[in-house]
């Protein structure tokens, strides 16, 4: 006779088979927390962010200023979900933020220059659009602001001798090389290209000013573009390190560059230019100083830099037409 082993489960006094509960999916809350400590996180460590193909970690830098909107949004997400633990979490972008920007927002600049009176150096600089509709204009809005040297990129051949004319009472020296210029009440000697680019965007000169030689640069290093492949940088970051170089070479202590950086001071692919030099925005500016686009300016890609001078102040000026707006400071020798 043949007989079947009894399946212990089948036994009427066998136990109820177990099994693992499903774990309880993240809260609503703990997902927002999460969030803003990976914010608080990619603020902390900025300058590490990797530049891969895409040069994302350049973008994220050249925006890190509106990097501080997560805050307000994660508190209200947090006051929706009425989550204690997201709105704690919301303090660290909050703190890190407050580290990085505070001082820009809260600084307190010394009274602005007013060129020519003793007050140090006032230095302007201005990408006056090859498209200005309004050259003229322009030109008498800068000669307003009574800086002893202005710097002038995207220069066109049409438009140079409109900014000569306008510009003439006011500065009695000048010099034009390709689409860059540079006019000064001071004597301007050593005038000479710096070569950044295969076409003329930078020139330097010695400004002879009652203090002493200060060596001023203008330059426009190359457009950057944000498109699928990411934001295009190779070129400007060329141009960066040449102009870097001549930098590096000045024999002078005292060393001013102006211009349309395409990037921002904390965009650590200029660190060749700006590891050398200092922003008298950060230093001296009240608030970000945004200069592009004019209409609504949301970054600062036009500065003053500088080398063996203190800034005194620093601010930007009022649009004109073009689609950058002005930037000024006054240096104390």
């Amino acid at each position: 006779m043949l007989t079947t082993e009894e399946d212990p489960s089948t036994r009427a006094d066998a136990p109820a088979p177990t099994s693992t509960p499903p774990k309880a999916p993240p809260t609503p809350g703990r997902c927002l927390a999460l969030v803003a400590l990976l914010s608080a996180a990619l603020m902390a460590l900025h300058a590490h962010l990797p530049n891969t193909a895409l040069n994302l970690g350049s973008l994220f830098q050249t925006l890190l200023p509106w990097t501080g909107l997560a805050v307000p949004a994660l508190l209200a997400l947090a006051a929706v979900r009425r989550s204690k633990l997201a709105a704690i979490a919301v303090l660290a972008p909050a703190l890190v933020w407050a580290t990085l920007f505070g001082p820009t927002l809260t600084g307190t600049p010394t009274d602005k220059g007013t060129g020519a009176t003793g007050h140090g150096l006032t230095v302007l600089s201005h990408n006056v659009d090859e498209a200005n509709l309004d050259q003229a204009g322009t030109a008498r809005a800068l000669a307003g602001a009574k800086a002893d040297v202005l710097a002038l990129v995207e220069l066109s051949k049409e438009a140079t001798p409109v900014y000569e004319r306008e510009l003439a009472a006011v500065y009695p020296h000048h010099a034009v090389l390709g689409g860059v210029g540079l006019w000064s009440r001071h004597r301007l000697t050593e005038v000479a290209e710096v070569e950044i680019m295969p076409w003329t965007r930078a020139m330097r000169a010695t400004a002879a000013t009652p203090e002493g030689p200060v060596a001023v640069y203008a330059a426009h290093l190359a457009s950057v573009r944000v498109s699928g492949a990411g934001f295009t940088t190779a070129r400007r970051n060329e141009a960066a390190r040449a102009l870097a170089s001549a930098v590096r070479a000045e024999p002078g202590p005292r060393v001013v560059v102006l211009g349309d950086f395409n990037g921002t001071y904390q965009d650590r692919a200029l660190d060749p230019v700006t590891s050398q030099l200092r922003s008298a925005q950060r230093e001296a500016g009240n608030g970000f100083g945004f200069t592009y686009p004019a209409g609504f300016p949301v970054v600062r890609i036009d500065d003053v830099l500088v080398k063996g001078m203190d800034p005194l102040a620093s601010w930007t000026l009022p649009a004109t037409g073009s689609d950058h707006r002005p930037v000024a400071a006054t240096l104390r020798f």
